[in-house]
């Protein structure tokens, strides 16, 4: 089976490519967890990322955005030290502060979901062919850049437009599977149905 040529054959990082990367996801604490993780990403590898996700989950509640708003300092001194997670300070800090943006967001737009997918791009607007060498060109979409500028507005950190690129291809944004991966049909699929 040919898979995209960034998941490389670790089973871990194959079983997300298989069966996440792509797939379009609404739910709010599914995309609360994507941002910050795709936050704490910045500068490292995807898989660190996902060899201490549960680490993660543990440490923010399972990102439920209600308790993670409610962190104070000492939160964010304890999680410093926990070895489950990437301890950035800054980052930490920033999942804390992008909960209580949350809070907000559901509580204007209804859901983060129906923020998130007025994103997702036009169709007509996206390559004809998605090859490896096009998809190395494509870090970020005028799309990422808006949703970026939109979030930073209401007060969200971490959310770079490299950051939120890398988060709407994670959560089906845009399919950014490749021509020859045999994921990329599936997760078309997928995204007509929603």
């Amino acid at each position: 089976m040919q898979r995209c040529f960034w998941c490389g054959t670790d089973p871990l990082y194959e079983a997300y490519h298989d069966r996440e990367w792509g797939f379009p996801l609404r739910d709010d604490r599914r995309l609360f967890e994507k941002v910050c993780l795709e936050g704490f990403q910045s500068g490292l590898s995807w898989l660190t990322i996902l060899r201490k996700r549960e680490g993660f989950r543990k440490a923010f509640a399972d990102f439920d955005f209600e308790a993670v708003a409610r962190f104070g300092p000492g939160d964010v001194d304890r999680l410093v030290s926990d070895a489950a997670i990437v301890r950035h300070r800054g980052k930490i800090e920033s999942t804390v502060n992008n909960a209580k943006r949350a809070c907000e967001m559901r509580a204007r737009e209804g859901s983060l979901a129906a923020f998130f997918w007025r994103y997702a791009p036009s169709p007509k607007t996206r390559p004809a062919r998605l090859t490896r060498e096009t998809l190395m060109q494509m870090t970020t979409s005028p799309e990422s850049i808006a949703l970026s500028k939109e979030l930073k507005k209401r007060g969200w950190t971490y959310v770079g437009p490299t950051t939120m690129y890398a988060f709407m291809q994670a959560v089906g944004l845009v399919n950014d599977h490749t021509e020859d991966c045999f994921v990329r049909a599936e997760v078309e699929s997928a995204r007509k149905g929603t």
